[in-house]
């Protein structure tokens, strides 16, 4: 039995060296205290030979596996010492870079900054000259409204100095160039009255002051005679002809129909010719219109006489009265459209002045 039982051991020991390191028992595991006790020398020492082995076995191995570990870690220590230097120096390039760029900012702030301080200086002084400019223009605006009321103040003095000089005058249109080689204008003149107021003719307190065609030169491109002008001694003598004049109605020379009408300046003029629409709207309707001197309009309405003196006191008098309101809407709408474009179109010409 005890080599039966040897033989088992023996065997048992082969299988054991047979297995790798990792799967092999340890002495402890394989034999109990018993067995080892009763294990002869020799055996003894082959299981100590043996478990020497193993053990040296296990031992190069682990220090080879741990070799290794140290290998690698010290792969992976390199490389991450590589890459620490790398990164320190991407952050060290990183720090010039930013560091330049902060530089250049700064750089560029101070720059916009002095920039923005000195546009702020030039606005500055781009505000003072605009506002002087704009006092300057305030005070030229309103220079020139001066101006202009001075300009309008004396041409209405001018126009009714004119006026006053031609308060007396007659002026006859419709009398041919040369006629008055024979008589004269003066002698024509009498001849008019004789000719159309027998009565005014034989007049002794009727005196012709003076006569004269206007405008002085005669144009031969004109196709129509110049006006001759009469001046006489009296006003009272001049509306005393006008008034047989619009009462007769036909004013004939030698047979040829010409005009007699009062003379006025340019201004005065261009007033009463504003007037004749709406005369003739108002002659239409019966309401015996009339232009008085110099520039008035005369009318009765509701059985009273009413008198105007411009147009914006016609146009608040007639919205109060709605029936004459309707007979001179048109007229009045037409009037205001007119000088409507009349005012445009001087506000273009001074815009292009």
């Amino acid at each position: 039995m005890p080599s039966n039982k040897h033989r088992n051991r023996g065997s048992k020991i082969n299988d054991d060296t047979m297995m790798p390191p990792n799967k092999q028992n340890t002495p402890s595991q394989e034999y109990e205290d018993d067995e080892i006790e009763e294990m002869q020398d020799t055996d003894f020492k082959k299981f100590m030979i043996r478990t020497f082995r193993s053990f040296q076995k296990q031992i190069l191995e682990l220090q080879k596996s741990l070799m290794d570990k140290i290998e690698n870690l010290s792969r992976e220590n390199e490389i991450l010492r590589k890459s620490q230097n790398e990164t320190q120096k991407l952050v060290e390039q990183e720090s010039v870079i930013v560091k330049r760029n902060q530089n250049e900012m700064k750089s560029s702030i101070d720059q916009m900054t002095n920039t923005l301080e000195s546009l702020k200086n030039r606005m500055g002084e781009a505000e003072e000259r605009i506002s002087d400019l704009e006092d300057r223009a305030q005070e030229n605006i309103q220079s020139n409204q001066r101006k202009e009321e001075e300009i309008r103040n004396l041409k209405n003095i001018v126009g009714n100095l004119q006026d006053t000089i031609k308060k007396t005058n007659i002026r006859v249109l419709g009398v041919p160039e040369g006629m008055e080689r024979e008589k004269g204008l003066e002698g024509l003149f009498s001849e008019i009255l004789a000719e159309n107021f027998p009565g005014l003719e034989k007049d002794r307190d009727i005196l012709v002051q003076e006569a004269h065609r206007t405008p002085n030169k005669h144009d031969q491109k004109r196709s129509s005679p110049r006006h001759v002008v009469i001046k006489l001694t009296t006003v009272k003598h001049k509306e005393k002809i006008l008034k047989c004049a619009r009462e007769k109605r036909q004013i004939t020379l030698r047979g040829s129909p010409i005009r007699l009408t009062a003379d006025f300046s340019s201004k005065t003029l261009q007033a009463r010719r504003e007037w004749r629409d709406i005369a003739q709207v108002l002659r239409e309707k019966n309401c015996q219109p009339r232009i008085l001197y110099p520039a008035k309009l005369s009318f009765v309405n509701e059985g009273e006489i009413k008198t105007f003196h411009s147009k914006q006191k016609l146009k608040d008098f007639v919205a109060t009265r709605p029936a004459l309101q309707k007979i001179l809407k048109d007229v009045l709408h037409s009037e205001t459209q007119k000088h409507g474009h009349q005012y445009e179109r001087r506000e273009r010409k001074n815009t292009y002045q």
